[in-house]
């Protein structure tokens, strides 16, 4: 059966990564339109995380805020398929890295942790590849349907990326550490962790929540350098990069505080233009279990 979906699936997604730009987007307006007024996907999650990270903002801004939300998840969702097919010229031109000198300086003496949110476009990222030297990886969540996970493993190959499970994310830093051989390494570290599993509790967007301290924990072990990739939308289509170094000996800093500076920067981000968060997923689900030892 899941040779069966992904044969199905497959040519419809070449087709689509292989649209002009103009009849892409057209595409996705009509994606939007199904998405948003048929469907109705998420629309109540999408709501209420915005009622819960915006309290101040009244209804007509919220629905504002959600429906430019929609217009740009579709967007986001098919320029991910566009990566099997996007051109070094045209990623060059639609995603501006604009001071790759922090990465490329920082790398000559350690291994980097970059870390970055569910905001904007955060598939291209792999194309910061292009400018490094050192090998690079990018930890992702496995796909279920293994025929799929092999496809996007062989699309990220493109981009002289290695995929990793956060599993094997800690073996893998290890390995090389021990091997003196200089990685980096991308991680979406705004993930909710099991509640009965997280080691730390603290305000996201003003409301307490469980936080993935996993970039942390390593870079602590190990001194690493952690580096926060900040992606902004320009327009429709085109994107900027910009390295915000966190800390380049990560040894030597206080227990949490690189993942207080992450979330800071994040909710920077996130509050300049809330439309570019990845609002469908439930980021504040757990808001309620909060342990005493962290009230």
């Amino acid at each position: 059966m899941q040779l069966l979906v992904f044969i199905l699936a497959y040519p419809l997604l070449w087709i689509i990564s292989i649209l002009p730009y103009r009849l892409f987007y057209g595409f996705s307006d009509f994606v939007f339109f199904l998405v948003f007024h048929v469907f109705g996907y998420r629309k109540k999650i999408v709501k209420a995380n915005l009622e819960l990270a915006f309290p101040d903002k009244k209804e007509k801004e919220i629905l504002e805020i959600q429906k430019k939300f929609y217009h740009h998840m579709c967007d986001a969702f098919l320029e991910m398929v566009k990566t099997m097919n996007l051109t070094k010229k045209d990623v060059e031109k639609r995603y501006d890295v604009k001071n790759i000198e922090v990465i490329q300086e920082i790398e000559k003496e350690k291994t980097i942790l970059v870390v970055c949110s569910h905001y904007a476009n955060w598939e291209w990222n792999v194309s910061i590849n292009n400018y490094v030297e050192s090998k690079g990886y990018a930890v992702y969540q496995k796909v279920s349907n293994r025929y799929f996970d092999n496809w996007v493993k062989k699309v990220r190959a493109r981009w002289n990326t290695t995929l990793i499970t956060k599993e094997e994310t800690a073996k893998t830093v290890l390995v090389n550490w021990k091997n003196n051989v200089k990685g980096i390494f991308g991680m979406v570290s705004d993930q909710t962790p099991h509640w009965h599993r997280a080691q730390y509790w603290t305000e996201f967007m003003g409301v307490k929540v469980p936080v993935i301290n996993g970039a942390e924990s390593l870079a602590r072990k190990m001194d690493l350098a952690v580096v926060f990739l900040k992606v902004s939308k320009v327009k429709r289509g085109y994107y900027k990069a910009e390295f915000i170094p966190i800390t380049t000996a990560g040894a030597s800093t206080d227990k949490n505080e690189i993942t207080d500076t992450f979330l800071r920067l994040a909710e920077q981000q996130i509050r300049e233009r809330p439309e570019y968060y990845l609002w469908t997923h439930r980021r504040w689900k757990h808001r309620d279990k909060v342990p005493v030892e962290f009230q």
